[in-house]
């Protein structure tokens, strides 16, 4: 066993220096070590090496991210490139949006522990509406009143809590008490600062999406964000224009939802109300696959998706969403979920309302499927140990080639060994097993996520295993949730699916 570190955080002050002392340089950048990364799949070299040899070739190296990235579709590999950003003077509106970015590390001021003095954004809508002395007015109002509970807390705090209060090492503590309760006064124009620790994958989503937020201070960073990276890693970050999809879904779901609510809210308590949806079927029911079971999923799973839409695009309680989406009929429930899913393409990911909705699955899996099922982070995955007794996942290509009985002999010889290993050393015994060796895998996804297994896993450049798996998983989630995964698919065959779908619509 060997373990190298590759590279660590550098102040990019420092880097500056060294560049300003070695202009000639050009391999000070985190590109390398995703290109070399890339190559660890398919080269035989001890990975060490293939960083040696990205540093020396760094514009091979990005023509390399580029094809790997962006051609192949393995964004993957820009993910081993990673910043640390200094973020500061901005709201605590616009840190609400730039923390929806769950693949990335965040460390904000506190107001628990910094008595803030008077740091505010001014909005550019607020400014273009003639409203900053009203609103610089109402802040400072505010902020002289959270001044006040401060002042009046502090005390309190200390009076209500003697025994801590006794001991001046405490004296932080309890004063931020006082300040996290007075805070509740302040306004999300609060400014604030943070410190950001994100991959050039997730940068580029960033960017992109931010570019598309309502908020004019979404457009700035989303610039600024911008500016500040991409000279950095060029052949990692690439589509940062937001999209029809970014940009437009938001404004088309507010307009459909508004018109369903006026027409479910217009209808009088007496009047005839349109037929749900059938019910869907049972979880796991007409799914006799020994190797893939659906065991369980979100009742009503279509209904709720098109009550967390209702809830995103309107001002109404979730209560009353889910109200109105089970008075909807089939028809209405499709045109929403429709409506959401329109400007999607093939790189796009599902609806974040996707994930209010899940399925568990039992998966029967080789070594090798598991390999692949586990990097899908955002999935909740529990396994048994490997268990021969569950059989083995042989190819077909080693059935072709007329190689089946070896295989299944190597096989039996390997269980052979697996078995006195077993005997003295329980947890030892699986090193012994093959790839092909099954275990049992319950893996508990959100619809949105099984969206994206879809689209790297059912697609035709899938590895076989993972693949058929994939596949059948999408089948069964379609039999309790038709609507929701309407265009669940691998990456292939996503257009020509889009195309049933919203045939209607050419």
């Amino acid at each position: 066993m060997k373990v190298i570190l590759a590279g660590h955080n550098i102040d990019h002050e420092i880097i500056e220096e060294f560049n300003n002392l070695q202009p000639e340089r050009q391999d000070l950048t985190p590109e390398t070590v995703a290109a070399a990364y890339a190559r660890i799949s398919r080269n035989p070299r001890p990975v060490n090496e293939l960083r040696q040899i990205a540093r020396g070739e760094v514009e091979k190296a990005r023509a390399s991210n580029r094809n790997i990235v962006f051609e192949m579709g393995h964004s993957s590999i820009a993910e081993h490139a990673v910043f640390n950003l200094d973020i500061l003077k901005v709201s605590r509106l616009l840190v609400e949006e730039i923390e929806r970015f769950r693949l990335a590390s965040y460390t904000e001021k506190s107001q628990r522990y910094v008595l803030l003095q008077e740091d505010f954004v001014i909005p550019e809508e607020v400014r273009d509406a003639g409203m900053e002395e009203a609103f610089v007015a109402a802040v400072r109002l505010q902020n002289g009143f959270y001044h006040t509970l401060y002042e009046k807390l502090r005390p309190w705090v200390f009076d209500r809590n003697p025994g801590l209060a006794a001991d001046p090492a405490n004296r932080l503590l309890l004063e931020g008490w006082a300040k996290e309760d007075a805070r509740y006064c302040l306004p999300l124009a609060t400014e604030t600062q943070l410190g950001m620790t994100v991959n050039a994958r997730n940068i580029e989503l960033m960017i992109r999406r931010l570019a598309a937020c309502p908020l004019m201070e979404g457009h700035e960073y989303s610039r600024r964000l911008y500016d500040a990276t991409k000279g950095v890693a060029p052949s990692l970050v690439r589509y940062t224009e937001p999209t029809p999809y970014d940009r437009e879904t938001r404004e088309a779901l507010r307009t459909e939802a508004a018109g369903i609510i006026s027409k479910i809210l217009a209808i009088s308590s007496g009047a005839k109300l349109g037929k749900g949806c059938d019910p869907p079927a049972a979880a796991g029911a007409g799914t006799a696959d020994d190797l893939v079971r659906l065991l369980d999923a979100t009742p009503a799973a279509d209904e709720k998706i098109a009550a967390a839409f209702l809830h995103r695009a309107s001002d109404l309680p979730l209560a009353e969403c889910l109200q109105i989406a089970a008075r909807m009929n089939r028809e209405e429930q499709e045109s929403l979920i429709k409506t959401a899913l329109r400007r999607m393409k093939a790189y796009d990911a599902a609806p974040r309302e996707f994930e209010h909705v899940g399925l568990t699955f039992e998966l029967t899996i080789s070594a090798t499927c598991f390999a692949q099922v586990k990097r899908h982070r955002m999935a909740t995955i529990t396994a048994q140990e490997y268990n021969p007794a569950l059989g083995v996942t042989i190819p077909p290509s080693i059935a072709a080639i007329g190689m089946e009985n070896a295989f299944r002999e190597i096989c039996t010889r390997t269980e052979e060994t697996w078995e006195q290993i077993r005997r003295h050393s329980p947890a030892a015994a699986a090193y012994i097993l093959t790839n092909a060796h099954r275990r049992r895998v319950m893996m508990r996804v959100s619809a949105r996520e099984l969206y994206h297994l879809a689209r790297v896993r059912a697609d035709g450049h899938a590895q076989w295993d993972i693949r058929e798996t994939a596949e059948r998983m999408v089948a069964q989630g379609r039999e309790v949730m038709p609507l929701t995964l309407t265009l669940a698919a691998g990456k292939d065959g996503f257009d020509a699916l889009y195309a049933r779908v919203f045939a209607d619509d050419a």
